[in-house]
């Protein structure tokens, strides 16, 4: 009888992946990027800042009006509080505001999100840090106009 417990309980582990996501990460997550797209069209800047690391990078690449050629621009944490604090997105109507989350991959405290917005979708890497969420990266694209 012990010889054929090992495979079940080699399968049954195998079956639980290691790094395997939560209920409560799943739910942290999408709070975090919800803080992050409804603090930016409240005007809420406490809520965005609760949303990201002070160490917040997002990036974009444009191209360079005058040279013609791509670049990175790169936003940090204070300039993205600031922006909503300023109210830059509530110039959005409620009815066209668009934070639909997607979460594409949690391991361990670590998770890759999609936050598709009116203008942009947010492609964030979050991060568990004493127990809370915050978003640590962004990459963005605006959804309309030339691409860059």
């Amino acid at each position: 009888m012990r010889a054929g417990l090992f495979p079940v309980l080699l399968l049954l582990a195998a079956a639980v992946p290691a790094g395997a996501q939560t209920a409560a990460d799943s739910a942290g997550i999408r709070a975090t990027a919800l803080d992050y797209a409804e603090g930016w069209f409240e005007g809420n800047g406490e809520r965005m800042a609760r949303a990201v690391s002070p160490e917040l990078v997002k990036r974009i690449v444009i191209r360079d009006t005058v040279s013609g050629k791509e670049m990175i621009q790169t936003m940090g944490s204070s300039q993205l509080v600031n922006g909503a604090r300023r109210g830059f997105g509530k110039n959005t109507p409620k009815d066209k505001q668009e934070k639909d989350v997607q979460i594409y991959d949690i391991f361990r405290g670590v998770a890759v999100a999609r936050v598709t917005m009116t203008d942009w979708i947010d492609y964030m890497q979050l991060a568990r840090i004493e127990g809370r969420w915050v978003v640590v990266n962004v990459l963005w694209e605006m959804k309309r106009g030339p691409t860059h």
